[in-house]
């Protein structure tokens, strides 16, 4: 795009964006002109494309064009509906994200045109086989089909879409149209009926008339000419006819009446820009490749060809009111049947049942077709190709409808182009400014909502009994919503406004603008019914397409049908819900004249457009924030030379070199911003000034040119160089790559040429694992699980490793630590699993002594003489005889056990006297020491209590050297109190500690319980 910002003054700018006056109608207007002049027909706004009709045919949509646009960046060729397409395209196959594509404008702009050119894009880009190429025929080939009975002329447009179309083209992993869907909305079925002069009924008729091979006619029971059909042209005031009986071509069963009057038409049977016989081959061809067997195309031509029979047929009325035979065909023998209708209700039915089954013919023929596309579990892109805003001289219940419609698309619109600019600001890290806009909501509730919304004012007055008419609805519009700032009537406005306003219209005042709708005929499009009998005589029918147009289980509900405002507000709050669910591009679509004239430029015609299709809004919210915005690698790619730093090659980080390059340019703070992958540039006058250095710097580029290419052929030499090694790299990575593989296939198998290179590196990655993986401490039990093949070596150095961490984990141990953990085992083999308060201790370091020198009396230590204490601790000793407590101290030495009371030395217990020591498996703190009955210096046993029980059990095993000697008991504890009598601990689990005498004479010990074994 970049490339034509230099020819602006005559080709004006390719994005209205950089429009300097972005708020001046006229300027925007007069670049259209130049660009259209110019014969370039696209131009966009941000991402939006605005697209207007040439009238002529481009040498624009080549395949060579095609591939200049394919994979492309959006921003990096000139606008082009092809682009579009391909950033769509390659959206969906990167972000993994449905995408759909919204095309409108007004009839006649090119909107069918546009989604044929996109449709025909994805046909020639995208993967093939011979599966796709049969997807790819039937998405094109459902395009003249689809014209043929959905399209006509129109006083605009000589090939007008009367119906709205939304095509999901369904794609697979590979980005291959696979398959699609089509959904389309309301149809103009009044056509079938009723045209303005000048203007045609639907293609096909035509198609089948002038086309049709003589047999087929024939048996279609047609005439090829269509002044022979009186709704295919004028004619003058006509009787009134009924018809009953089998119709020509056998669509109609049996004796049903059908009540017809003839009215005008558009009398307009030959279009010079149509032809239609062959456009009837076309449309035949295309009904093959769809898949359409012959029988079913015969059905649906005998169905269109029903049609116009329907319009010929006359009758009469009496001076009674009733209606009779006239037409002197082969069902003149039923002239004498009476209708009990009057000729308005005749016409009535008549029309009803023409437009009921073509139109629902039409719905059969997209359901048909869509048969024939359907594929599951596919990407999508939507294409929605919909009737643009409408504002006639006459605008009735139809341009009501599309315009409600346009309005629930502007507001799609603006939100998801504010939801765009903000998610592309936060993303940069940008903050986002909020902008100021209209919200049509206020427009879409006054249309919409539920009881006192037009479309629910509308259908209370269809269904009420009573004499409703489109008067009674004007009136009950006025006293409903009367007061809305956006409805008026030519009651309720001002002078000066009723007489441009009829009395049987109200005014809506839309996104766009100020619109008339005329109430005549609103309650009667809006019923659209068909009188049961004749839906009765449907189902009977013996084509085989009627019968699945006409259910006979419609039959059996009792429930009115649903208006058509309902039905089109339904089906457009589903488009809308799918819509929602994709990310959207825009393509806008201008008339530049009503007379279809190749360079003609109507000014006002196109002001109209632009207003009606909200572009300036669109500009306006665009350029709220910055008019420009491009990746660092593109803006640095395209303006480095204007910077010394920069120029040839920037070699940092891309961000650096944006900003260098703008700070030399002598960019101001307030015109750029520097996002996290993007520049943003304000003001267009800053970016067409950087434009202006570009071209002056490309001329004195240009006289260095003779000394550059010199530099080229050495560039060229060395890239070869370059490209060499990275072929070589790459063939040995496949070669690895493919051993690997074989390896991996022989692994199982005894060492070959064929997996030695996968089992070599199975050890190798193993052992790299095992390097990285090695447990830390001697406690660390953790080895990476090896190979099959390396499960013995593993094993083999895991030991070795473990003991070499033993070793030089012993290595490092001081004396101290060592006395430390060795206290610590003996304490382990004693009362692991057996005390329950030993795990507590476990953390716990053992000291030296619990008492130092001056706590104990200096005569105890005199009294022990040469003696050396080894441990002291305070110990609470139960007597004998009522097991009074009282505070001891229990001294360790080389020799003996000391009880100490204050300066005495209450009893010395010799190690190689001590019987053995008894504790309880609970957590309390009590123990005997167990003395031998014949010694007389000993009074019996010692009852004890320590809080260090663990500790002081260790010290007195290890002094004494007693390990084995230390019972742990379970319930109670038996020992001797002297003169040969017993006593006896007894041991309970509670909630606290307590020691005291039971009542049975026992010493009761309660200590909670810590640890659950």
């Amino acid at each position: 795009m970049e490339s034509a910002l230099t020819a602006r003054d005559r080709v004006g700018v390719q994005d209205f964006v950089l429009l300097e006056n972005h708020t001046s109608e006229a300027a925007f207007i007069e670049n259209l002109r130049k660009r259209f002049k110019e014969n370039l027909i696209y131009t966009y706004i941000g991402s939006v494309l605005v697209s207007v009709n040439p009238y002529k045919d481009l040498e624009i949509y080549t395949k060579n064009h095609m591939e200049r646009y394919r994979g492309i960046n959006f921003y990096e060729v000139s606008p082009h509906i092809y682009a579009v397409s391909d950033n769509s395209y390659r959206s969906m196959r990167t972000e993994r994200k449905d995408q759909c594509i919204l095309i409108s404008g007004e009839s006649g702009a090119g909107k069918t045109e546009a989604s044929k050119k996109i449709l025909q894009y994805y046909a020639v880009t995208c993967p093939a086989s011979d599966q796709v190429e049969t997807v790819k025929d039937r998405l094109l080939q459902s395009n003249p089909v689809l014209e043929a009975f959905g399209n006509a002329k129109t006083l605009r447009n000589d090939n007008s879409s009367r119906f709205g179309k939304y095509m999901d083209i369904q794609f697979d992993f590979k980005g291959a149209p696979v398959g699609g869907h089509i959904l389309n909305y309301l149809l103009e079925k009044s056509r079938v009926v009723h045209q303005n002069h000048g203007e045609r009924n639907f293609h096909i008729f035509y198609q089948l008339i002038e086309g049709g091979e003589e047999d087929l006619l024939r048996r279609l029971g047609l005439e090829r000419n269509p002044q022979q059909y009186q709704y295919l042209v004028k004619v003058g005031r006509s009787r009134v006819s009924l018809y009953a009986g089998r119709g020509n071509c056998g669509v109609l069963a049996s004796t049903v009446f059908c009540l017809c009057v003839c009215v005008s038409q558009g009398n307009c049977p030959k279009v010079s820009s149509i032809n239609d016989r062959s456009d009837w081959k076309v449309v035949r061809k295309a009904l093959s490749v769809i898949g359409f067997s012959e029988d079913e195309v015969e059905e649906l031509l005998n169905i269109i060809a029903s049609v116009l029979h329907l319009g010929n047929i006359q009758y009469g009325g009496e001076d009674s009111g009733n209606a009779y035979i006239t037409t002197d065909t082969q069902i003149k023998y039923l002239a004498r049947l009476k209708s009990p209708l009057n000729l308005e209700q005749a016409s009535s039915a008549r029309d009803a049942l023409s437009k009921a089954v073509y139109g629902r013919t039409f719905t059969w023929l997209v359901n048909k077709i869509n048969v024939s596309l359907a594929y599951k579990n596919a990407s999508v892109i939507g294409l929605l190709d919909i009737y643009g805003f409408e504002v006639f001289q006459h605008n009735s219940f139809e341009q009501f409808c599309i315009n409600y419609c346009n309005e629930k698309l502007q507001q799609l619109f603006i939100e998801l182009t504010l939801k765009s600019e903000q998610d592309e600001y936060e993303a940069e890290g940008i903050t986002w400014e909020p902008v100021q806009y209209f919200n049509n909501k206020i427009i879409c509730d006054l249309v919409e909502e539920k009881f006192k919304g037009i479309i629910s004012i509308l259908d209370e007055e269809c269904l009420r009994p009573g004499d409703a008419s489109d008067i009674t609805f004007l009136e009950k519009l006025e006293n409903t919503v009367g007061g809305h700032a956006h409805l008026t009537t030519h009651k309720l406005t001002d002078g000066k406004t009723r007489k441009v306003m009829g009395r049987e219209e109200f005014r809506l005042l839309h996104y766009a603008g100020e619109v008339n709708y005329n109430v005549n005929g609103f309650l009667d499009k809006n019923n659209d019914l068909l009188f049961r009998n004749l839906k009765e005589v449907m189902c009977m029918s013996d084509n085989k397409i009627l019968t699945q147009c006409f259910d006979r289980a419609e039959l059996k509900d009792s429930r009115r049908p649903e208006t058509a405002a309902t039905q089109f507000k339904t089906s457009l709050a589903k488009l809308m819900e799918i819509l929602m669910s994709k990310e959207p591009s825009y393509v806008r679509c201008i008339k530049p004249n009503d007379a279809k004239q190749a360079g003609r430029f109507d000014e006002v015609l196109i002001r109209h457009q632009v207003k009606y299709l909200g572009l300036m809004e669109n500009l306006r919210v665009r350029r709220a924030g910055f008019a420009y915005r491009r990746h660092y690698e593109t803006f640095l790619q395209r303006y480095k030379s204007l910077c010394p730093e920069t120029w040839p090659s920037w070699q940092g980080k891309l961000a650096d070199g944006v900003s260098t390059l703008v700070k030399h340019l002598g960019y101001k703070p307030e015109e750029y911003k520097l996002g996290r992958s993007k520049i943003f540039i304000r003001f267009p006058k800053t970016l067409f000034a950087t434009e202006d250095a570009l071209e002056t710097r490309k001329h004195s580029l240009g006289e260095r040119e003779s000394h550059v290419s010199h530099a080229v052929v050495v560039q060229a030499w060395w890239k070869g160089i370059l490209a060499c090694r990275r072929a070589r790299r790459r063939r040995e990575a496949a070669n690895t790559i493919r051993r690997f593989i074989k390896g991996f296939i022989y692994r199982h198998n005894e060492r070959c040429p064929e997996n030695e290179y996968f089992l070599d590196y199975v050890r190798y990655s193993f052992l790299m694992k095992l390097r990285r993986n090695l447990p830390k401490t001697v406690l660390d039990k953790s080895w990476p699980t090896p190979p099959t093949a390396l499960i013995e070596a593993s094993e083999r150095l895991r030991k070795l490793y473990m003991q070499n961490m033993v070793w030089g984990y012993c290595k490092k141990i001081n004396p101290e630590w060592k006395h430390q953990l060795e206290q610590k085992m003996v304490a382990s083999e004693i009362f692991k699993n057996k005390k329950d308060n030993y795990p507590q201790s476990v953390p716990k370091l053992f000291v030296g002594t619990r008492l130092n020198g001056e706590e104990i009396n200096p005569k105890v230590l005199q009294s022990l003489g040469s003696e050396k204490m080894k441990y002291a601790v305070p110990v609470t000793k139960y007597d004998r005889k009522g097991y009074k407590a009282r505070p001891r101290q229990l001294l360790l030495t080389s020799n003996s056990a000391v009880i100490v009371e204050e300066a005495k030395l209450k009893q010395r217990i010799d190690y190689a006297a001590l019987k053995g020591i008894s504790v309880s498996s609970l957590s309390d703190g009590v123990f005997v020491l167990h003395v031998p009955t014949e010694d007389k210096k000993q009074k019996g046993d010692v009852v004890l209590q320590s809080d260090h029980i663990i500790e002081t059990l260790t010290k007195v095993a290890i002094c004494a050297d007693k390990v084995n000697s230390i019972n742990i008991n379970q319930g109670s504890i038996t020992f001797t109190m002297g003169q040969g009598r017993e006593g006896i601990i007894d041991f309970t689990s509670g909630s606290e500690l307590l020691v005291a005498k039971a009542k049975n004479g026992h010493l009761s010990v309660t200590a909670p319980r810590l640890n659950s074994r």
